[in-house]
């Protein structure tokens, strides 16, 4: 037998909290950039020292062509920043709120395999 209760006021509170599909569409186009392992690699890199292209081209062991358009959509994304200083121009991570989203990723694997 089928229980039909009803939903009603449940689903007008969703709804009611529930951003724009246009926000939650953004939210999702964020997530996946993060969705791209050279991605993580370069803002882990940029965890805690900014770098230039070169450099992290060099940790990572990919070519500075390669990295230079992985840092265009993180840059893009407002995921990374950078700075001129004369010819060479230093990538950070833009705020702590990057650093947040791949800290808060890093702690539920951990604490999966725990």
């Amino acid at each position: 037998m089928a229980h039909d209760h009803d939903h009603k006021e449940l689903l007008d509170k969703v709804r009611f909290e529930l951003p724009t599909d246009e926000l939650l569409c953004d939210l999702a186009d964020l997530y996946k950039i993060f969705g791209d392992t050279t991605r993580i690699k370069i803002m882990y890199s940029l965890f805690e020292e900014e770098m230039c292209v070169c450099a992290i081209a060099e940790l990572l062991g990919m070519t500075q062509s390669a990295i230079s358009h992985q840092l265009k959509i993180l840059k893009d994304a407002n995921l990374v920043a950078n700075r001129r200083d004369g010819k060479t121009i230093y990538y950070h991570l833009s705020d702590d709120h990057v650093r947040s989203i791949i800290a808060q990723g890093f702690e539920h694997l951990v604490e999966e395999q725990e």
